[in-house]
């Protein structure tokens, strides 16, 4: 202990400042998997090892003077490391280092990042991230905001204000009327798919690390958008054309005809993805899921009409559903080995017709 002590105080240390990094990952991990195994043998003799940790860590402030930050000194650093040191967030995020070069950036970097993992890790890293920038003299700032249009209001992630200024992000309900996408009496579902299509295409703007595997535009591999500007086009373009396909639908009120839409437009939605995909119950995941609960809606409608539907979200070993689907994708990264990561397209039986869905699936070795 004296021995990490002593090499926490020497001033401008590379060693040292590795060490301590090493020591904020360890910590947020400990803490993690602590509020995890209440009943562990070794949890009385962690609450130690954290105590130890957060001694440990307190030697910057004794062994090092007070520093008057400038606008531009980096002030994240520490969130920094123990972001990129945490291993349960490798396990949805993969092999995927921060690059942000400055705070505001940082904080935004690892927020939407946040989006992709289970809602529980995201909370814990949302507090530990606002914990370590309060640290430095920031505050959360819920009036410093992106804008993404949608059908709701919804704050998404702070700000920060004071020594680190940084824009949050929220939905808004303001931002979709100011688009004028939304047709005149237009039904519930079709103003969600509009929603859906302004999101979206802002949201491919701010975020460099989506894919999209959209057959209708590449159907052989996932493709990275903000380093194919062609496909990113084509992928737009296609979205919007589903879109315009599925209100021609609707207007037409031919139950059927609005099915097969809202089918082409759920798996356009879908189809953009992270890789690793998004966690099923993660932000990401759950706002993709508003999209299939809206087709639910839409199949029972064609139900009530008198046909014959049944749609089915397709997940699990892909063993026992590749019958199912058609033109499947295969990953290395990701989920558990042998079974499906997301569901592109939902399998779909109309009038005794099966249309297959599409899944990307991690490999089995």
């Amino acid at each position: 202990m004296q021995h990490l002590k002593q090499l926490l105080g020497i001033e401008k240390s590379a060693l040292g400042q590795l060490l301590r990094y090493s020591l904020y990952g360890l910590e947020a991990t400990l803490r993690k998997a602590q509020a995890e195994y209440h009943h562990d043998p070794g949890a009385e003799l962690c609450d130690q090892v954290l105590y130890e940790i957060h001694d440990l860590l307190q030697v910057k402030e004794e062994a090092k003077p007070t520093v008057s930050y400038t606008q531009s000194e980096p002030k994240l650093g520490y969130l920094r490391a123990a972001f990129d040191g945490d291993v349960e967030l490798s396990i949805y995020l993969g092999n995927s280092p921060l690059y942000s070069q400055t705070d505001a950036d940082l904080w935004n970097e690892i927020h939407r990042k946040l989006l992709r993992v289970p809602e529980d890790l995201a909370e814990f890293w949302r507090q530990r991230a606002l914990d370590l920038a309060q640290e430095v003299g920031a505050i959360a700032d819920s009036s410093h905001l992106h804008y993404l249009p949608f059908v709701r209001d919804e704050i998404v992630y702070p700000g920060l204000s004071g020594t680190v200024v940084a824009p949050g992000l929220c939905l808004s309900q303001k931002a979709l009327e100011k688009t004028k996408i939304i047709p005149e009496s237009a039904s519930e579902e079709l103003t969600l798919l509009a929603s859906f299509l302004v999101l979206l295409t802002k949201f491919i703007e701010i975020e460099p690390e989506l894919y999209h595997a959209f057959k209708s535009v590449f159907s052989f591999d996932v493709i990275h958008l903000h380093s194919q500007l062609e496909q990113k086009i084509q992928y737009v373009e296609a979205l919007g054309d589903r879109f315009h396909r599925t209100k021609k639908a609707e207007e037409s009120t031919d139950p059927l005809s609005m099915l097969r839409a809202w089918l082409d437009m759920d798996e356009a939605i879908h189809s953009l993805i992270f890789v690793p995909p998004a966690e099923r119950y993660s932000w990401w995941g759950k706002l993709q899921q508003e999209s299939r609960r809206a087709l639910k809606k839409v199949a029972e409608i064609a139900n009530n009409a008198g046909h014959e539907v049944r749609i089915r979200q397709l997940t699990g070993l892909y063993a026992d559903i590749c019958a199912l689907t058609k033109d499947d994708l295969q990953l290395e990264c990701g989920g558990v080995p042998g079974e499906v990561l997301t569901c592109l397209r939902v399998y779909a039986r109309i009038n005794h017709e099966g249309i297959p869905g599409r899944v990307i699936f991690r490999s089995s070795r």
